[in-house]
């Protein structure tokens, strides 16, 4: 028997009285405790997600502070920038009365009613108060012209009064007031901002209502509620738990259970106390304590015996409380089945134990002596060690086993030594690639120690200051960056030792380059939460920063240029009255010595004003222009022959041609004008003398060219234009394409280079000034080149046709401006031809029909109503095919004298001579005629 042996029995007792009381002991000490820690890990693991929303809910209420905030001062500089552009629009025409060209009164209506018609933004508007509370200029006709002494607030106090008396006490500022929207009669709440002007006698505001701030707010506030409710519907706690969000008022504002989601559960009784949940959840709120209540499952619903855990927090914000909620016996049992499986496991071990206990003492107490020998041989390190027992009982087998398992262990050292050395050198390989790829990558990327030395860079990080890899690694970051640029960074350097991953921006000088860096600093936290080194990961932003300066750059002088050309139009209106005025005065009253020695100096000052306005259309690319291919080299060589008798002897002219065979497509004339522009500029450039320089060339461009834009490929003729005058400053240099724009003093109009600015980039061309202080300047212009065999056929060939005198043959007028269509009439009347006036498209085109024997039409292009000039011109080319057409207009299109059927119109600019009316109503018979219709 297998306990026969006394010796045997006894220790086989022994040995299972310690393995019992040793399992029992492990039991008692580990199990309750375990119970207890895992539980508590579940709750703090509610505990904590609940703290994570928080926090989540915390940073989006901030956020939407600081939204709001924002929102306000973008409206309050909005405010601003509308009451400077009313002040500037009031100050022109009371200039304007200050020169006599209009009564003061005349003056003040225009402001009024033309700044009652400004509406911006959601319907906001500019309104202007007299010192007497009347409201001169207001949109709403309820107001306009009224006595506002009666408009009182809610505590009965005078709105427009009291705003009045802020201003002239102030100055300027900001004034909380309520008042209505447009065409509204409900109050709300508004903000204005309000300017004195006691040169003019009256205050000008405008404002927002605060409500559409609010609107704002509330749909970021909405957006963030959505984003939130996503992130609980991921939360979980324990294997059902969720959170959940709801009010003061005891709103459910997000649950995951679409039944209580959106309710107000104030009713919602606990089944222990009889009181509201959610007074009660209310009342825990940030204390620390955990809210038990009984609730029922859905597996078992309307029973409500299962006791839950709840946590809440109060944020005070949103005025929101949020809560995570789970079941007691869910956090339990994850504890109890731990136990179990512990228990399990425990009886398990014992009974191996005791049955092995049974063997060791009954089959291995002999030959184990033996077997430890053989052991210590082997752990010596003599793997030949064999115990030569042998035997079909466990002994035998184990002895067995284990002299096998010894030759086996020698072959497997053998067989791991020559994978080791495989997996050593595939692993080598493997650093390898991973240092190139790292080396490739466009961003400099090293590794730092805690004591500052640099412990990994690539390449790239190396190239930046100038050393390879290899010097680099092992230095501290002062040898290699330098003190400088150290103590500039070291602010970030030290909140990323706190542990705290930053990014920042860091431009320095390498050569003779300025590089701009975008920065990321991220700490290694070890274990314990100890930093112990930073990753820096920097890329070379420098290009990305240089575009988007031009993109600003770009946008800022379209913006001036849509501003100018606006001007420019308004302008052509004023200069053609007063032109045709003028005209029609001095040709009725010719001889008159007397009146001749005024008119004259005006027309020509008037036409001076029409050339500043066509520049200032070049600027804004709205001038007329009719590009054929221009043979440049002819061009430049022939304007360079007019320029050596109008420069000084002292400025010598150098033209290079470069062999240029091909032509640009650009407007010939204009193109003269540009060059001479930029003759004179250099001629002012280079008062002591000096040499102007003109170079052609052909280029076809490939890569992108550091222009004032991104230069689209393809070829082009570059035209270069280089002084070795004074240069100009960096100020002069950023804003040298501005119109109105001078370095001459009081010399110059500033036109010049604006409107050779305008003139290329309406030609579809790029441009590129360089200078600098003391070294001169290059003008590089790059135009589109056509083929020096390419003809255009523009349509326009052909002498025009007189046609005498008007013979009473009737023309429709058509110009909503009235002192413009009255002197067109006159000039019409002048001319011999009857004259019908219709004020906008609309008018002339229900006129049509009722005109027979019509001879003409002459229309503005921009007019109010639903048909502009060339729509217009459509329908009498369609309806009317024998009628003459010609526009007129202060702007200029592309393809100007096509209408959107492709039909051909002639189209005057303003102002013009009646000479060029006429002219243009000549060629307009002469293209009827062309076309086909005998009857023109």
């Amino acid at each position: 028997m297998l306990l026969g042996s006394q010796l045997v029995r006894r220790f086989f007792f022994t040995l299972v009285t310690i393995i019992v009381l040793f399992a029992l002991a492990i039991y008692f000490y580990s199990v309750p405790l375990i119970k207890n820690t895992v539980y508590d890990i579940e709750r703090n693991a509610s505990r904590i997600a609940l703290n994570n929303v928080f926090e989540l809910a915390n940073k989006i209420q901030f956020n939407l502070e600081g939204y709001r905030q924002q929102a306000v001062e973008s409206h309050k500089k909005q405010l601003r920038t509308v009451v400077g552009f009313a002040e500037s629009y009031a100050k022109d025409y009371f200039e304007r009365a200050a020169r006599g060209e209009m009564a003061e009164a005349e003056a003040r209506r225009r402001v009024f009613e033309g700044l009652r018609k400004f509406t911006y933004g959601n319907n906001d508007y500019i309104w202007i108060a007299g010192y007497d509370t009347v409201l001169v200029s207001h949109p709403d006709t309820r107001f306009h012209g009224a006595d506002t002494t009666e408009v009182l607030s809610h505590d009965g106090e005078q709105i427009i009064a009291n705003i009045v008396d802020f201003a002239r006490s102030n100055g300027d500022g900001y004034y909380q007031y309520p008042w209505q929207r447009l065409d509204q009669t409900e109050v709300v709440d508004k903000m204005s901002y309000v300017k004195d002007f006691p040169q003019w006698g009256f205050v000008i505001g405008s404002g927002v209502y605060l409500d559409d701030i609010d609107a704002e707010v509330r749909q970021r506030k909405q957006q963030a509620m959505t984003e939130l409710r996503q992130a609980l519907e991921e939360i979980r706690i324990a294997k059902t738990g969720y959170m959940y969000i709801f009010d003061a008022g005891g709103n459910m504002l997000i649950h995951p259970n679409a039944n209580l989601d959106g309710i107000n559960f104030l009713d919602q009784l606990n089944p222990v106390t009889g009181k509201s949940i959610a007074r009660e959840l209310i009342a825990v709120a940030d204390t620390g304590r955990e809210h038990f209540y009984k609730w029922d499952k859905p597996s078992d619903p309307g029973n409500y015996v299962y006791e839950k855990l709840s946590l809440v927090r109060y944020l005070d914000g949103f005025n929101w409380y949020i809560g995570s909620s789970v079941y007691v016996d869910e956090l339990q049992r994850s504890s109890e089945v731990l136990s179990e499986r512990i228990m399990t496991i425990t009886a398990v071990v014992l009974v191996m134990a005791i049955f092995m206990a049974l063997v060791f003492v009954s089959r291995i107490a002999a030959p184990i002596r033996k077997l430890a020998d053989t052991a210590e041989r082997v752990s010596g390190g003599d793997l030949s060690a064999q115990s030569g027992i042998r035997g079909d009982d466990e002994i035998g087998v184990l002895a067995h086993t284990f002299d096998e398992m010894v030759r086996r262990l020698s072959t497997s050292i053998q067989t791991l030594d020559h994978k080791v050395q495989v997996r050593t050198r595939e692993l080598a390989t493997i650093e390898e690639q991973q240092r190139m790829i790292l080396d490739a990558l466009p961003a400099q990327i090293a590794y730092v120690g805690r004591d500052f030395r640099y412990r990994f860079v690539n390449q790239r990080y190396a190239e930046m200051f100038g050393f390879s890899k290899d010097e680099v690694v092992g230095k501290t970051l002062e040898e290699v960056m330098g003190r400088e640029m150290l103590d500039h960074i070291s602010p970030q350097i030290d909140q990323t030792l706190c542990g705290e991953e930053t990014t920042f921006e860091y431009s320095f000088r390498r050569g003779d380059r300025e590089l701009i860096t975008k920065r990321n600093l991220i700490p290694q936290v070890s274990s314990d939460g100890f930093v112990t080194g930073i990753l820096n990961l920097s890329l070379d932003i420098t290009t990305e920063k240089e575009t988007e300066r031009k993109l600003t750059e770009a946008q800022r002088m379209g913006a001036v240029g849509q501003l100018a050309g606006g001007l420019a139009h308004d302008f052509n209106n004023l200069l053609t009255v007063i032109i045709g005025n003028l005209i029609s005065l001095c040709e009725r009253h010719q001889g008159n010595a007397e009146l001749e020695r005024y008119l004259e100096p005006a027309i020509r000052a008037s036409r001076r004003g029409a050339d500043i306005t066509s520049r200032l259309l070049a600027f804004s690319r709205k001038q007329p222009l009719q590009p054929t291919a221009v043979d440049v080299v002819a061009l430049v060589q022939e304007g360079i022959e007019l320029l050596k008798g109008g420069l000084p002897s002292n400025i010598d002219i150098e033209f290079d041609p470069d062999d240029v065979e091909c032509r640009a497509y650009v407007d010939a004339s204009q193109l003269e004008n540009v060059l001479f522009n930029l003759s004179l500029n250099a001629r002012d450039a280079m008062p002591k003398g000096g040499t102007l320089q003109v170079t052609l060339r052909e280029r076809w461009v490939q890569v992108p060219l550091d222009y004032d834009e991104a230069v689209v490929p393809g070829d082009y003729l570059e035209i270069r234009v280089k002084d070795t005058g004074v240069g100009f400053s960096e100020e002069g240099l950023s804003r040298a394409f501005e119109p109105f724009f001078t370095t001459k003093g009081g010399a110059g109009s500033g036109l010049g280079l604006s409107m050779v600015y305008g003139f290329v980039k309406q030609s579809q061309g790029y441009i590129r000034l360089d200078s600098a202080p003391g070294k001169g300047a290059e003008v590089r212009m790059l135009l589109p080149a056509v083929p020096a065999n390419y003809v255009a056929d523009d349509g326009m060939n052909g002498t025009m046709l007189g046609s005498g005198s008007g013979d009473g043959r009737l023309v429709l007028l058509v110009e909503d401006d009235a002192d413009v269509r009255n002197i067109i009439r006159e000039q019409l009347s002048d001319m011999g031809y009857a004259v019908v006036e219709a004020c906008d498209g609309d008018e002339a085109s229900t006129l049509l029909e009722s005109l027979p024997g019509l001879y003409a039409v002459v229309s503005d292009v921009i007019m109010p109503g639903q048909t502009d000039g060339f729509e217009l011109a459509a329908q009498v080319n369609r309806e009317h095919p024998e009628v003459h057409v010609v526009l007129i207009t202060g702007y200029s299109f592309e393809q100007q004298s096509r209408g959107s059927s492709g039909a051909r119109y002639e189209l005057l600019r303003k102002p013009f001579a009646p000479e060029a009316l006429k002219s243009a109503l000549d060629q307009s018979g002469k293209r009827k005629k062309e076309q086909g219709n005998p009857s023109a």
